[in-house]
Formats: C-alpha cells, sequence, structure tokens
C-alpha cells in the first residue's frame, strides 16, 4: 500500500510550486553567484577625489585665466585714447563672448583629460590652444562672429560625447553626459547657421564608429535621437526654417533610422553578417541621398545654393564670371592653407606630436577592424598591458572625425578654427596617454625595460618637456603683448562713425560695402542696406549690386539700384575705389569688370566697352549727370559721403 501511494504524492508535491517562487528563487541563485565588488580603502577613494578634484579645478582656472587674457589683450592692443564712457553695453558683449571662450578652452581641457586619463593632457591642450590662437580661433580681430557663440557650445558637445562613448561609464555619468550632449548640441544648433554641417560630419563619424564597433550602437542611435530632436525644435523655434528640413544630417538620420528598422538579426562574425554590413552601408548611403532630394523637392527653400556652386567652382567642375562666385574664391579664408600655416604649427611642436599621435591610433584602429572582419572577438575591458587603443570606441570616433575635419581643411583655410583646437586636444591626449605608448611599444616588441613602466614614465616625461619647452620660447613673448599698450588709429573710420552720430538724421540709411556696413551698424546703430554676412542668396546678390558702385555703370544705373534699396546715403571708400592689390583679377573692381563684361579673362572672350568711367572715380568730379543724383555731404582721406537725391535736379 506505501509503495502503491508514493508516486501520486510526488506529483502533487510537484505541481504546487509556483512559477513566480521558481523565478524568484532563480533570481536568488544569479545574485548569489555574482561576486560582490570589494569596497575601495579609504585612501585610494581620498586619491580618486583629489584626483577629480585637482583637474576640475586646473580646468575651470584655465578657463578662467584664459577668459581674463583675452580680456586684457584687447584692452592692450585696441586702446582708444579718446574713448567715451556711452558704451558699457558694448563691454558687456565683449565680456559674455570672452567668457564663452573661457567655457570653450574648458571644454577642451576635460575632452583631453577623459580620453587620457589625466588632467595634464588638458593643461598641454590649453597651452597648445594659446599659443597657436592664430589658427585656433577668431576672437582677437572679430568679435561679434557667429562662430565664437556657437563653438564653445561644439565643444561642450564633443567633452559631452567623449564620456558618452566610454565604455566604463557609470549609469549616473551616462545620464548626465547624455542632458549636457543633448542641451548643448541644440544651443549649438541655434547659435549659427553652419552648425547643421558640422554635426552632420560628426554624424558620419558615429556611422563609421557604429560600422566598426557594435558595441556602442545603442548608444550611437541615441545621439541620432538627440539630432532629430534638436533639428525639429530648431525649426520650430527659428520660425519655420526650411535649412534645418533639407539639410543633409536629417536625411542621414532619418536614413539610418529606416536601415536599423530593415536590419536582420545574424550571427556576429559570420559571413552574412559581412555581407548585410555591407548591405547596410550601402542603403543608408543611397537612401541619404534620396531623401535629402525628396525634401529639396516638396520643401521650399533658397538655402546654400551658392555654396553648391561655389564648391562646384573651387574644385573646377565649373567656370564662372559670376561676381559673387569670384569674390568668394579670392577670400583667404576660403583657400587652401599656406606654408606658413603648417610652419607655425611646427616650430609650437603642434603638428609633429599631432601627426605621431594620428598615426598611431589610425593604425590601431585599423587593427581592431580587421581582427573584427577575420571573426575574431574583442576584449571586454582593454588594459594597459592589452596595448590596444584603438579598441576604445570614443578614441575611433575621434579619429575619424579629425580626418574629416583635417580633409575639408586642407582645401579650405578657414575651417581651420574648428580643426587646430581639435588637434590640440587629440595630440595632447595622446602624448599623455599611457595607452598609447604601450600600443607603440607591442608593435615595436620592447624587451630591454619593462613596457608598461616605461610608458608610465613617457605619459609623465613627454608633457612636461614639452610644457618646459613651450613656457621658455613663448610665455616672454605673451607678457610681452600684454605689456605693450597699442593704440588703435584709424581717425578717418572715427570721423565717419562721429559725423554719422552727429549730423545723419535718425531715419537715414546707409549704402557701401558689406564690411564697412557691418562697422557702421555696431558703432552708430544706423540702418544700412548691407551686412557681410555670405549665407543667404538674396543678401549676396544685394551685396553684389551695392558693389556696383566701383564698376564702370552711369550715374543713372547706380541711383536706381540705391533707391530699389531704400538708401539715402552712399559711401565711397578710397581703399576700394583706388585699390593696388597684389592679386590681379581679386580687385572689387577687376571681379564687376569681368562680370559686367568689361574685361578679358579667358581667351576667347569679347570685351565689351564701356562709355562710362568708374563711377567712383567719376562722381568725386562733381560734374553733370553725377551731381544730378548725388550731393556730397562729407568727405575726408578715406571715405566719400553723399546724399542721394530725392528730386532730380539735371544741370548743365
Amino acid at each position: 500500500m506505501a509503495e502503491e501511494e508514493g508516486p501520486p504524492v510526488e506529483l502533487r508535491q510537484r505541481k504546487k510550486p509556483k512559477s513566480s517562487e521558481n523565478k524568484e528563487s532563480a533570481k536568488e541563485e544569479k545574485i548569489s553567484d555574482i561576486p560582490i565588488p570589494e569596497r575601495a580603502p579609504k585612501h585610494v577613494l581620498f586619491q580618486r577625489f583629489a584626483k577629480i578634484f585637482i583637474g576640475c579645478l586646473a580646468a575651470v582656472t584655465s578657463g578662467m585665466m584664459y577668459a581674463l587674457y583675452l580680456s586684457a589683450y584687447h584692452e592692450r592692443k585696441f586702446w582708444f585714447s579718446n574713448r567715451q564712457e556711452i558704451i558699457e553695453p558694448v563691454y558687456f558683449y565683449i565680456g559674455i563672448v570672452f567668457g564663452l571662450q573661457g567655457i570653450y578652452v574648458t571644454a577642451l581641457f576635460v575632452t583631453s583629460w577623459l580620453m587620457s586619463g589625466t588632467w595634464l593632457a588638458g593643461m598641454l591642450t590649453v597651452a597648445w590652444f594659446v599659443i597657436n590662437r592664430v589658427d585656433t580661433t577668431r576672437i582677437e580681430y572679430s568679435i561679434p562672429l557667429r562662430e565664437n557663440w556657437a563653438l564653445p557650445y561644439f565643444a561642450c558637445q564633443i567633452a559631452a560625447l567623449t564620456g558618452y562613448l566610454k565604455s566604463n561609464l557609470n549609469t549616473y555619468g551616462e545620464r548626465f553626459c547624455y542632458l549636457l550632449m543633448s542641451a548643448s548640441t541644440y544651443t549649438f544648433m541655434m547659435m549659427w547657421e553652419y552648425s547643421h554641417y558640422l554635426l552632420f560630419l560628426q554624424a558620419i563619424s558615429l556611422f563609421l564608429l557604429d560600422t566598426f564597433s557594435v558595441e556602442q550602437s545603442d548608444k550611437v542611435y541615441e545621439v541620432y535621437k538627440i539630432y532629430i530632436f534638436s533639428l525639429f525644435l530648431g525649426y520650430l523655434l527659428q520660425f519655420e526654417n526650411p535649412a534645418l528640413l533639407v539639410s543633409p544630417l536629417l536625411s542621414l538620420v532619418a536614413a539610418l533610422m529606416l536601415a536599423k528598422c530593415l536590419q536582420l538579426n545574424v550571427k556576429k562574425g559570420s559571413f552574412v553578417a559581412k555581407i548585410i554590413k555591407v548591405i547596410n552601408f550601402y542603403l543608408v548611403c543611397t537612401l541619404t541621398i534620396t531623401l535629402n532630394i525628396i525634401m529639396k523637392m516638396f520643401v521650399p527653400h533658397k538655402e546654400n545654393g551658392h555654396m553648391l556652386k561655389f564648391l562646384e567652382v573651387k574644385f573646377g567642375l565649373n567656370m564662372t564670371k559670376n561676381f559673387t562666385m569670384n569674390w568668394l574664391l579670392c577670400q583667404e579664408s576660403l583657400q587652401a592653407p599656406s606654408q606658413d600655416f603648417f610652419l607655425r604649427l611646427t616650430q609650437s611642436s603642434l603638428l609633429p606630436f599631432y601627426i605621431l599621435v594620428l598615426i598611431i591610433c589610425f593604425l590601431s584602429m585599423l587593427q581592431v577592424i580587421f581582427r573584427r572582419i577575420n571573426g575574431k572577438s574583442l576584449k571586454e575591458t582593454v588594459t594597459l598591458e592589452d596595448g590596444r587603443i584603438g579598441e576604445r570606441p570614443e578614441i575611433i570616433y575621434h579619429v575619424i572625425h579629425t580626418i574629416l575635419l583635417g580633409s575639408l581643411a586642407m582645401v579650405i583655410e578657414g575651417l581651420k578654427y574648428i580643426w587646430i583646437p581639435y588637434v590640440c586636444m587629440l595630440a595632447a591626449f595622446g602624448v599623455c596617454s599611457p595607452e598609447l605608448w604601450m600600443t607603440l611599444f607591442k608593435w615595436l616588441r620592447l624587451r630591454t625595460v619593462h613596457p608598461i613602466l616605461l610608458a608610465l614614465i613617457l605619459s609623465m616625461a613627454v608633457p612636461t618637456i614639452i610644457g618646459l619647452s613651450l613656457w621658455k620660447e613663448f610665455f616672454p613673448r605673451l607678457m610681452t603683448e600684454l605689456m605693450e599698450l597699442q593704440e588703435f588709429y584709424d581717425p578717418d573710420t572715427v570721423e565717419l562713425m562721429t559725423w554719422i552720430k552727429r549730423q545723419a538724421p535718425v531715419a537715414a540709411v546707409f549704402a557701401g560695402s558689406p564690411q564697412l556696413m557691418g562697422a557702421i551698424k555696431l558703432c552708430t546703430g544706423w540702418m544700412v542696406t548691407s551686412l557681410p554676412l555670405y549665407n543667404d542668396d538674396d543678401l549676396l546678390k544685394r551685396n553684389e549690386n551695392i558693389y556696383q558702385i566701383y564698376s564702370k555703370r552711369s550715374a543713372e544705373d547706380i541711383y536706381k539700384i540705391l533707391t530699389s534699396y531704400k538708401a539715402n546715403y552712399l559711401i565711397v571708400e578710397d581703399a576700394i575705389c583706388n585699390e593696388v592689390g597684389p592679386m590681379r583679377g581679386c580687385r572689387v573692381k577687376d571681379l564687376l569688370d569681368i562680370a559686367n563684361g568689361h574685361m578679358v579673362c579667358e581667351e576667347g572672350d569679347k570685351l565689351t566697352y564701356s562709355k562710362y568711367g568708374r563711377f567712383c572715380h567719376e562722381v568725386k568730379i562733381n560734374y553733370s549727370p553725377y551731381v544730378n543724383y548725388f550731393t556730397r555731404v562729407y568727405w575726408n582721406r578715406s571715405y566719400f559721403v553723399y546724399k542721394i537725391n530725392t528730386v532730380i535736379s539735371f544741370q548743365s
């Protein structure tokens, strides 16, 4: 009887336990299997805290010192002996811009510190940035530029992105980096009309990072969401700016999101996975171009048509006699870098160390890529002994990004102000990183000295030697610049601004070169017909029309052009009218003659004869018909101001 009743009892006992209890017990078993990490000793925690505290203090101090240096340098460089006390709002504006530059330097400091693990890299970054300030910033002589407002936020975004991509970041640090990245991305996009192009290059870098390193795929797509959010919020708050809808950034991110939805889950490292990677890459490129074309077909826009034409002419794909295109090509900032540029970077030791760091990181990155192609698994945590700096996702991103920026800077010199700060940060990170030296020693198979010990020594010794040499050579120069008092002496311009404030009607509208009009707007607040902004087709066309005052056109033509823009006063600059430039064909009057057909620029072109003299010369002579349309009201050695007559009186 007992043997027959036994089995049913066992079956009933197996049916009674609930699934929730099983899960809880399984969880308990798993938790018990996980080893509990030991608490770090107090002295280790104190060392970490002291390291972070000193690094943060050094970063903030560097930013504040740089802002104070800019203020002192500006006072010494552009000192006015007859300065009045009506200018406090201007100094508030300048102080805000200088403060942002301090944030800019602090962000570069933090980025280099995050990558290398030592704040010594941040100090070296700041030193190189200040020493090479001719190539790192235009703040010294062009304070009101929008890039001076925008680039500090871009630097903060890069610092946050660097921290976000790190593999060993805890949850709280990851959230903080994500929030900072979101805020700085949106602010950067609102500050500068060209911001979405820089973010487009960044998105390409992240796309390539995702292609080469699957571990950070989820994080990369979170960044894409930030781009989409910032684009649409910027579109709404910038009064439905169509430029953001037809931006290549939006097309690329949309293509990446669509490609992810279509992606298949296959075993990593298999032949099928490699084929899918190639197909995915082709799909993203095709979708990006297609979506951008579709958006431009359905969204009315006038944005950046001149930029595409400029690039066509720049790379020799097209020829033109258009004044605006040829004038842009003649601008120094849009030409290729000169030899002096590379010489300056070499003298400060920045370029040689940057090239060394870039080569080591790039080759290490290629090793990682080939290892993945061959199906070899990568280590979850890269240690110093491994000597594989190219496995770190933030390093891969920065290598790709700096190569893209550098390639563009080699074609257009003006982009050096975005690239060279990056160069300072990357070079400083490399020489201060033990991992980089360890990677090099692994390749050299160094055995005479312990490689880890040597890497640690070099990561401290090399930046120290560089810092001491920079201090010895460049610090006396910086101090000399701050000691010298250089007065801003341009009496003709000061007299012109004074006359406008005292004699011109408040409702007067002035016409002249965009650069002078920008100065008048800033110094006096009076209305002007044009400004030195080159991101709008209509504004560029207006500038070209106003520049006709230096062409061989009739008085009637010039009068019609100026009155169409409701101008009351015309200012002729003697420096442009009698310009003797080193490059014939790049003077404003030459470009106007080419565009109007009054000068032969190529073989086979026909020279069109103009029966009128150059307007800026003829109007000074005060004879009919020029005096019928224009009355001279003020002049000095550099400027001639004419009132545009509302009632035309014809004189013999």
